[in-house]
């Protein structure tokens, strides 16, 4: 509308609290410094959604999913609440499963032991898109590791007794065995969500080589590793070459998961070339015998670790 040839714009208020705008009787060539906030309609709507929000508390806002006497819960929250609830119980079903197995006799205490150390970094790897993406999923993602941690201590220092957990994680069967390799498996998996996450291919890799590259090894070595290695009698030629390929492969496939999923870039040609690196410098440090002075599950990872750093770091993507 135009009156005297100025533009004309005005706001109508009805009861509702909502704003319609059409003519009104102030030019919009006038300037006044109220213009634009008070009577833009911006004002009002933000009162309305206000009253809107006092008299329905709970799931509005985006930032708000639900509301439990009076209190409003970020989303975010609520997704992690719920991914590390589901990746605990998981993971104690998992051990549980494998204990079952055992004691029935379909699967031997030993190979139950590798499937549970292959299977339970995996698995608590690919749950992290879970997560929702804020900066603290991965606090909440590090509780699983954490709340294994504790039960290992706890069981370890022998303050309760608790045959089947130590049947299925320990070579022997000792209780101060999970004070070892079982105590720094899940430290691994939590440095890593803690400082890695699924922003980064090294948290990916070191992990991947841990579980399948230094599980699978175990596996084929005890099975087919009759020829030993010249400078270590208690590896052999089958169990190297295992990690190295299973390493390898298995790295590439952990690493199309989280690229596919969108969280970090990569260059193809040069992640197959830096993972092979990886994979053959993890499995010489695994083949040595410093097993006594060191411990796999803290030689390979941190290997892997070091050596991703160097590699992905600066790649061009």
């Amino acid at each position: 509308m135009r009156v005297m040839g100025e533009p004309f714009s005005c706001l109508i208020l009805i009861p509702s609290g909502l704003v319609i705008q059409g003519a009104s009787l102030i030019p919009a060539s006038v300037k006044i410094p109220w213009r634009g906030s008070l009577f833009s309609g911006g004002y009002f709507r933000q009162r309305a959604s206000q009253r809107h929000r006092v008299r329905t508390p709970g799931a509005i806002s985006p930032r708000f999913s639900l509301g439990v006497f009076g209190v409003s819960l970020d989303s975010a929250v609520v997704r992690d609440t719920a991914a590390t609830s589901l990746v605990l119980a998981g993971a104690y079903s998992l051990v549980l499963c494998f204990d079952s197995l055992t004691e029935k006799g379909l699967i031997e205490q030993k190979l139950s032991r590798k499937l549970v150390h292959i299977l339970s970094g995996l698995i608590f790897m690919t749950s992290w898109p879970l997560f929702s993406s804020s900066t603290e999923a991965r606090f909440f993602a590090s509780v699983v590791p954490l709340a294994n941690m504790l039960r290992l201590l706890f069981y370890g220092l022998s303050l309760a007794k608790d045959e089947s957990l130590v049947k299925s994680v320990t070579r022997e069967g000792k209780p101060e065995e999970l004070l070892r390799g079982p105590l720094y498996y899940v430290l691994v998996l939590m440095c890593s969500a803690l400082f890695f996450w699924r922003k980064s291919p090294v948290g990916v890799i070191s992990l991947t080589m841990m579980c399948a590259g230094d599980g699978v090894a175990d596996i084929m070595g005890r099975r087919f590793g009759t020829q030993k290695l010249p400078y270590n009698e208690q590896k052999s030629w089958v169990g190297s070459i295992s990690m190295f390929m299973f390493g390898s492969l298995s790295s590439l496939g952990m690493l199309f998961y989280f690229h596919s999923l969108g969280y970090f870039p990569l260059n193809w040609q040069n992640t197959a070339s830096n993972v092979a690196l990886v994979s053959l410098i993890a499995t010489m440090v695994e083949s040595l015998p410093i097993a006594k002075a060191i411990d796999d599950n803290i030689s390979v990872p941190l290997i892997s670790m070091l050596l991703a750093m160097l590699l992905f770091e600066h790649q061009p993507h």
